[in-house]
């Protein structure tokens, strides 16, 4: 089984097209988890509702688990909306680049 960390340190290998930073560092994700199957669930969120890439972007994090965690069999990700994003739950760095 695999940790939050790690599941979170292959995610940050995921990049948001549109900002430039990755998934983690903006803080789209709320939490990791691996079961005794090494299933890994994945719950985040978008900056908007209406973000276009959302669908490319979930794909991107389930892949991106796979590819970095070699013994895991399955990854989804649980898309959720509340708590709604702001850039108040991006790093520092993310937060100074945009202003936030």
């Amino acid at each position: 089984m695999y940790t939050k960390e790690e599941i979170f340190k292959a995610i940050s290998t995921v990049n948001d097209p549109e900002v430039g930073f990755n998934v983690v560092e903006m803080g789209l994700v709320y939490d990791a988890e691996c079961n005794e199957k090494n299933e890994v669930t994945v719950t985040m969120t978008m900056s908007t509702r209406a973000c276009p890439l959302h669908q490319m972007i979930t794909q991107w994090v389930e892949e991106a688990v796979l590819r970095e965690l070699p013994e895991v069999e399955l990854a989804k990700v649980n898309l959720v909306w509340e708590p709604a994003w702001n850039i108040s739950m991006a790093s520092d760095e993310v937060k100074a680049q945009l202003g936030g």
